[in-house]
């Protein structure tokens, strides 16, 4: 059983059992909703989610997709769309409470990363906030 939540803590929710798919999605339209350049997700079958507490907000987009956050912080938690992934609730990896065990196994939607997210590795990296 994994546990979640969003940032201000209102909305809280549980999967069960094992996840369909955990992957680093590239799309144009993940960055457009997060504002991050790439979004971690991990997928389970829509009767594996429960909320526990909160209220979501959710936003319908121009390809159908639906997407749900806290309606008091924000935070982005819930992807569907029935066109692409019929009866699968994707849900943003990070807010998971034990995000560490549940890393990405693929990058999808790579025709749309951004070319800078390919040379990462190569920039400098400090511990907290440079000097």
């Amino acid at each position: 059983m994994r546990k979640g939540s969003c940032h201000c803590g209102a909305v809280r929710f549980t999967l069960s059992g094992e996840p369909k798919h955990r992957a680093l999605c590239h799309c144009s339209d993940c960055r457009a909703s997060s504002g991050a350049p790439a979004v971690a997700w991990i997928a389970f079958a829509e009767d594996q989610l429960s909320v526990e507490a909160g209220d979501l907000a959710s936003y319908v987009g121009k390809t159908g997709s639906q997407r749900q956050f806290c309606a008091t912080c924000g935070t982005g938690l819930f992807f569907r769309n029935e066109s692409f992934l019929p009866g699968i609730v994707d849900v943003q990896t990070a807010t998971l409470d034990s995000v560490e065990q549940d890393a990405p196994m693929a990058h999808i939607q790579c025709t749309e990363r951004l070319g800078w997210m390919t040379s990462l590795d190569s920039l400098p990296e400090f511990d907290r906030f440079p000097g």
